[in-house]
């Protein structure tokens, strides 16, 4: 080598070293040989060493293999029960690298697992064998105020989408958990603390650009492709990697009043009662969930509603009063707060950062046998978390015809939820075995479930659970993904 190559070598090194480190060294480097790898469907198949060769040399994200730093942080979700090895890692830094992964992924029918935020509860967003796209490089959200619309990346979290709308006084809904991803939660429906006053998050979407299971890149809006607009508005990822979400914004006061009011897990049947008057009447601006906790260590369990009132602050007094003459609590951080704050005060307690198994189904009324079930099942254990608990629906979300897009539980007032969650070095059985005792004796009050919370249920719950867009469902999945390259996901399954 001569001194001019040598000299361009050993920069070209010492800058990527210093942009970029280690794992961009690691993708940079050739791929020595073949990859064993499986199908969709399953079988086994092998990569060959120079077709994953030119993957790499036409991304400009990093493309990772088993044992190379930045592998293990790219396969793992939140749920640490999940431990699944995919043959390679893509990690887009835009769209051009999505289409190219999915192009590779289709070409070797590849099993292919799509991650945001990594908070599917089932492991979909990784696999063992096959293709992941790690959409953790691919961030972004410019807010237009004028046209109060924000443009957001496909691999954004709702942390940042909160961030930059707020600074501009404007919010759309955004889940619960700031570093859940965009993508799973919006194309799976989008709850939130302002759900009830603005819609779902699906409901606040103007528009997407998806690369489908072709390759092609399209648009979808009312206005284009609008079928296909109406198949991601509840159908989750069935019909492709979205890369850019264009939400419609609300203007809102940044200070919310929020926070939790605690009180003694004993009063707990009691206060299910109270609950299910007190959030039927609630106006949209107010939002409150009901939990019945209970931590390991040995601590009390406790009962705790969970506030946010976004309406006008004179009137959140008159809203909350009926919870300050509960009696005295344990106790009570209800007041003033920065929404952004709130929507920060339950990352930490995100149980999917265990080992966790966890349960979902919508409520369209609260039966009067409902809080008897709940508290008579509801069994704490000090080696694990034992929760029990509703999201508040209803409001905006069911002035929706449930055919207006593909999210049907529009007649919901609630999700309720159980979930158990342990030490991840622990023996999970015992967890495992009271969760899955527990939650028949809540289901049988439920109509469907949250498809953002799909495990392994079989096909014909899947399909029940979309409820009347099923046929239209499986229509556009046939059209836009013929042989089901998008199946990790509650999958519609395309005609044969």
């Amino acid at each position: 080598m001569n001194r001019r190559d040598f000299f361009k070598s050993s920069l070209a090194v010492a800058v990527a070293t210093s942009l970029v480190g280690s794992r961009a060294l690691a993708a940079l480097a050739p791929v020595t040989t073949d990859l064993e790898a499986v199908t969709g469907s399953g079988a086994k198949i092998t990569l060959p060493r120079s077709a994953v060769e030119d993957l790499r040399a036409s991304l400009r994200g990093a493309l990772l293999l088993p044992g190379q730093p930045g592998y293990d942080e790219a396969r793992r979700v939140l749920n640490a029960s999940i431990d699944k090895h995919p043959a390679l890692v893509v990690q887009p830094t835009g769209t051009a690298d999505v289409r190219r992964a999915v192009d590779f992924a289709r070409t070797h029918a590849l099993l292919l697992a799509v991650k945001c935020g990594g908070h599917s509860f089932g492991g979909k967003s990784t696999c063992d064998g096959g293709l992941q796209i790690d959409l953790s490089h691919f961030r972004g959200v410019r807010v237009d105020p004028r046209a109060r619309i924000a443009h957001v990346a496909g691999g954004s979290l709702l942390g940042e989408l909160d961030h930059e709308a707020m600074a501009v006084g404007l919010v759309t809904t955004a889940g619960t958990v700031s570093h859940t991803g965009v993508g799973g939660l919006t194309l799976g429906g989008g709850f939130g603390r302002l759900a009830r006053r603005y819609g779902l998050a699906l409901d606040n979407l103007q528009g997407v650009d998806i690369v489908t299971a072709d390759g092609r890149l399209l648009h979808a809006s009312e206005t284009e492709n609008p079928d296909l607009f109406w198949g991601v508005r509840g159908g989750g990822g069935n019909f492709g990697v979205v890369t850019t979400f264009e939400f419609r914004l609300h203007p809102m006061q940044r200070q919310v009043i929020g926070g939790d009011i605690v009180f003694p897990i004993a009063r707990a049947r009691e206060l299910l009662d109270f609950y299910a008057e007190y959030s039927a009447t609630a106006a949209d601006d107010l939002y409150v969930d009901a939990s019945m906790l209970a931590p390991p260590g040995g601590a009390p369990g406790v009962f705790e509603f969970s506030v946010c009132h976004s309406g006008a602050p004179g009137e959140a007094e008159r809203a909350l009063a009926p919870l300050r003459k509960l009696g005295k609590p344990v106790s009570d951080t209800i007041g003033p707060m920065d929404y952004q704050a709130l929507q920060r005060s339950q990352d930490r307690r995100d149980a999917r950062n265990f080992g966790t198994y966890l349960k979902s189904g919508f409520l369209d009324d609260f039966p009067p046998a409902l809080p008897a079930a709940i508290v008579d099942g509801f069994l704490d254990d000090p080696r694990r978390f034992t929760a029990t608990f509703f999201q508040h629906s209803g409001g905006a979300i069911g002035r929706v015809a449930k055919d207006a897009t593909a999210f049907p539980h529009r007649s919901s007032r609630f999700n309720l939820l159980t979930a158990v969650s342990w030490d991840i070095a622990e023996d999970g059985a015992p967890h495992l075995a009271y969760g899955r005792a527990y939650w028949p004796k809540l289901e049988k009050y439920t109509n469907g479930y949250y498809t953002n919370e799909v495990a392994n249920e079989p096909q014909s719950q899947v399909d029940e659970n979309y409820q009347g867009n099923i046929g239209r469902l499986v229509e556009l999945k046939t059209k836009y993904d013929p042989t089901n390259l998008f199946r990790l996901n509650a999958n519609v399954m395309p005609k044969a």
